[in-house]
């Protein structure tokens, strides 16, 4: 008896399951959407191409382009609700400006000839759903339906007919059984609609999402963005150690020159005022010291180099003006470029907490899952940090040359936390 309700309880299951109902629901809108599109492609090619020889066609076949893309989209989106499969979107990087050079680069892209190839499609598929919809529905439908149009006089219930072979229902019991075959045949239905939403599905990844090729070519396209983001990153930290040299330890050093040689002036005729100007002098090469100790740290310190992320990060902590805690759970030490972004990232926005956050305690963790370095820095401060900021962006910017990303949560009131996801790379 046990057996036979678990027997039950699976037979019927998909009549719970809310993914199949949706499965369903994907197929049975296949054929009004792919009439629409069907129809549109033939009038908006139709009136198009023979329009061309006087140049009114390009618009309109432009316009039938831009309405297949758009429709691609919403077809993308349709199989993430509806199927829960998530297609990335598979277009060429568009860098071009002007209208008419995106229009070239929407014609060379095979992604949108793909899109209505697709949209095509959708048309004899349709044929095809609304086939499999109207059985999925009759069959269970009408067999339960029996017993309810038993009653009605000169109704003919003839099931099935192949010449002279039928099946007619002409007494209670028969009805009855037609009843509970429908109840049985129901979930059949249902799966069979099912698997035609999951081939249209199929179809959409197949032809709406990125191909292998165009995968690499935008792999390739972000990589030339990251390399030139990390020249423009590599150049103004340039230009900001040559700006503090200028403006700090290049001005101490001369003040140390010109207080030196008034000293040697002083020397013979004015012994005191000589040794006044040589400790002034003493002050200035201990501040210029101290500054270039300060801007060699702010390009690469040496306790990472010697000691690794771990020691860099607790030392920066010590500095800082606001409480800090440290977690860090990393069993290796990863590259030299990753390392020393990930110091960056973390001494920057540490930086910009001690200077605008207010806060009264922040915490840094560092953590790596085998292929993603992942560093967060989080105070309790007021927040508004803006992730295009002067000092985020160029963390940013930093973090994209080395295939990183970088993300800011910093709504007012607070609280912050910057993070950024390295390769983790040993």
């Amino acid at each position: 008896m046990a057996q036979q309700a678990t027997f039950g309880l699976t037979w019927f299951a998909p009549l719970r399951d809310s993914r199949l109902w949706k499965l369903f629901a994907y197929l049975l809108g296949t054929y009004p959407i792919g009439m629409f599109w069907f129809v549109f492609s033939v009038v908006g090619v139709s009136a198009g191409v023979p329009l061309l020889i006087v140049w009114v066609g390009i618009p309109i076949l432009a316009g039938v382009l831009y309405v297949w893309r758009f429709g691609a989209r919403m077809e993308r989106v349709m199989a993430n609700v509806f199927g829960g499969v998530e297609i990335a979107s598979p277009y060429l990087v568009l860098e071009a400006q002007t209208a008419l050079e995106r229009l070239r680069t929407h014609l060379t892209d095979p992604a949108t000839w793909r899109d209505g190839l697709y949209l095509l499609l959708l048309f004899p598929l349709g044929i095809v759903a609304l086939v499999v919809v109207v059985l999925a529905i009759s069959i269970p439908g009408s067999l339960m339906a029996a017993p309810f149009v038993f009653w009605i006089p000169d109704f003919d219930l003839t099931y099935l007919q192949v010449g002279a072979f039928s099946i007619v229902i002409d007494q209670l019991w028969e009805a009855a059984l037609a009843f509970v075959l429908g109840i049985l045949v129901a979930p059949l239905a249902l799966r069979a609609g099912a698997a035609g939403g999951r081939a249209r599905i199929r179809l959409a990844v197949n032809l709406l999402g990125p191909t292998k090729s165009s995968a690499l070519d935008g792999q390739v396209e972000t990589l030339k963005f990251s390399h030139a983001r990390g020249l423009d990153a590599a150049e103004s930290e340039r230009k900001r150690i040559e700006r503090d040299l200028h403006d700090g330890a290049q001005q101490r050093l001369v003040a140390l020159a010109m207080e030196l040689g008034r000293a040697k002036e002083k020397m013979v005729q004015d012994p005191l005022e000589a040794e006044r100007l040589v400790g002034v002098a003493h002050d200035h090469a201990k501040t210029a010291i101290v500054e270039l100790r300060d801007l060699a740290r702010g390009i690469h310190p040496v306790v990472l180099t010697d000691r690794g992320l771990d020691a860099a990060l607790s030392a920066v902590a010590g500095r800082s003006v606001v409480p800090v805690v440290v977690v860090y759970d990393v069993d290796h030490r990863p590259v030299a470029s990753i390392e020393s972004t990930a110091y960056f990232v973390a001494s920057e926005a540490l930086a910009n907490v001690g200077k605008h956050s207010h806060a009264a305690i922040a915490r840094v963790g560092v953590s790596c899952d085998g292929s993603t370095l992942r560093i967060s820095v989080a105070d309790d401060g007021l927040g508004g940090a803006r992730a295009d900021g002067n000092g985020l962006r160029g963390l940013s910017e930093r973090v994209e040359s080395v295939g990183g990303v970088l993300s800011v949560e910093s709504p007012e009131g607070g609280p912050t936390v910057v993070r950024a996801e390295l390769p983790c790379v040993s």
